[in-house]
């Protein structure tokens, strides 16, 4: 049978992707919104200690948790498997199979949420860093992320074009890598818990695998398939690709151990020198993405193409923050201040966040054949996002420069310490206010578009419902 009989419309393969996508972006956005008004909260504790006192809810301790992995558990993987999931039916040239598993899947994960957010403000939470949840959502997450799973592998599998591309490579990595790390940290932190210093270890290996290796996998893959086209050529160098995705994985893996760390001193070592050979990752993915983008006649205007561009490089970015903090002269002065948490605001949002939410805006008009309800809003919000990104990073990463000098000489009592970031503070939850509000736009805009799509679907079966019959129907 000739293959080009059955070759599937691209519209078609669109339309198979659109039910699972407004279920995982709906719920994503919401997610985005909630928590960066639980972490602009978090922030006006640092303003005024006793805002929230009598609030045992909105204390730090719970609010700050809370925010993380709304944004990290509520956003950006629910969001990065609707990108994947599109990818994965455009490449493989075919509708979604068993398109009713990412549906189911992607209700259990919201829920899942639900009830990890739930637990951290009730004061349950495990403790343990960006696995704070617990063992209820760990269940809802796993098995929602395994029906997901099980329809992109189905998908991929079904492929019309057999060779792989290089997106399929950090994609289909990033499937398996997510229950292994998550399945293996819950067991050995939560189900079964080790004893001593191997929870720290356990617990330090978990958070770099998630938030660096398992968030550079998607988002790049993501970056990988885009910019070509958006660019209108193919992707500088298949091969440096591979090799920086195997660089990527070798060494990204070690990362994540502090240094002076009460562990045998081999781990901070290892993670110190895996950490410096990250530059060899660094380098490929930045010559390959400037070599596919450079001389391109698209112009991006605050569009899908600049946010991809801008997170490319926010990605290059804060990996040379993640080096430097491995470097032992750097890391005895920026250690335990504020910029850790700059750097990891700096790969969820600066990088992740704005390769996905690019990755939406293109993808969304194509799934939805239609405009966006507000198209200005696409604009507006990527430059709220970089003004936010700037104020938040750039005065959080300064304070932490400062505070580790401060901390540094005897002499400057620790009061004097925390006083002199508290205008950084500021700029800071300016940033994450300016967030917030790009944040709004993005939910303005899939919730407007979700709810003409319904308003649509009733409008159509109300007609159907009223049409006359037809002549042949009524004879008796």
């Amino acid at each position: 049978m000739n293959v080009n009989e059955n070759k599937i419309s691209v519209s078609e393969i669109d339309a198979s992707c659109r039910v699972p996508l407004l279920a995982l972006f709906g719920g994503a956005a919401l997610w985005l919104v909630i928590g960066l008004a639980l972490s602009i909260v978090a922030s006006l504790t640092f303003h005024k200690p006793d805002m929230f006192a009598n609030c045992a809810w909105l204390t730090y301790g719970r609010v700050q948790p809370a925010a993380n992995d709304l944004i990290l558990y509520g956003f950006c993987i629910p969001a990065a498997l609707g990108v994947m999931l599109w990818i994965f039916a455009r490449l493989s040239q075919i509708p979604i199979v068993l398109p009713l598993l990412p549906i189911v899947a992607a209700n259990i994960w919201h829920l899942g949420v639900v009830v990890g957010t739930l637990v951290i403000l009730s004061g349950n939470s495990t403790g343990f860093l960006w696995l704070e949840y617990g063992r209820g959502a760990f269940v809802l997450l796993l098995c929602a992320f395994f029906l997901f799973a099980i329809s992109a592998f189905a998908t991929f599998g079904a492929r019309h074009h057999r060779e792989l591309h290089v997106s399929h490579w950090f994609l289909i990595a990033a499937l398996l890598w997510f229950p292994w790390i998550y399945a293996a940290a819950n067991f050995f932190l939560v189900i079964c818990p080790v004893r001593g210093v191997a929870q720290a270890v356990i617990d330090w290996w978990f958070a770099n695998n998630l938030i660096f290796v398992w968030l550079a996998l998607v988002g790049i893959g993501a970056a990988f398939y885009f910019l070509p086209k958006f660019a209108g050529r193919p992707l500088h160098n298949h091969y440096l690709a591979l090799f920086a995705f195997w660089t990527l994985i070798i060494f990204g893996t070690w990362c994540g151990i502090p240094q002076g760390a009460p562990v045998p001193a081999w781990l901070p070592a290892a993670s110190t020198v895996a950490s410096a050979l990250l530059i060899i990752p660094l380098i490929a993915i930045a010559k390959i993405s400037v070599k596919t983008v450079y001389g391109a006649n698209t112009q991006c205007k605050g569009g899908p193409f600049c946010y991809i561009k801008f997170g490319t490089a926010a990605f290059i970015l804060s990996s040379l923050m993640l080096i430097a903090q491995a470097c032992p002269h750097f890391s005895r002065v920026v250690g335990f201040t504020w910029f850790g948490p700059a750097q990891t605001q700096f790969q969820l949002l600066g990088f992740f966040a704005i390769v996905i939410l690019g990755g939406f805006y293109e993808l969304m008009l194509r799934v939805m054949g239609c405009e966006l309800p507000y198209p200005k809003f696409v604009r507006v919000q990527h430059w709220l996002f970089i003004a936010g990104l700037v104020l938040l990073v750039g005065s959080l990463a300064v304070a932490g420069i400062v505070q580790g000098m401060k901390l540094e000489n005897p002499k400057i009592a620790f009061d004097d310490v925390s006083s002199a970031t508290l205008i950084a503070f500021r700029f800071s939850t300016t940033g994450q206010l300016l967030l917030l509000l790009g944040s709004f736009l993005f939910a303005a805009n899939i919730f407007v578009m979700t709810a003409r799509w319904k308003f649509g679907l009733l409008k159509s079966g109300w007609k159907a419902l009223n049409a006359p019959l037809q002549a042949s129907e009524v004879k008796s």
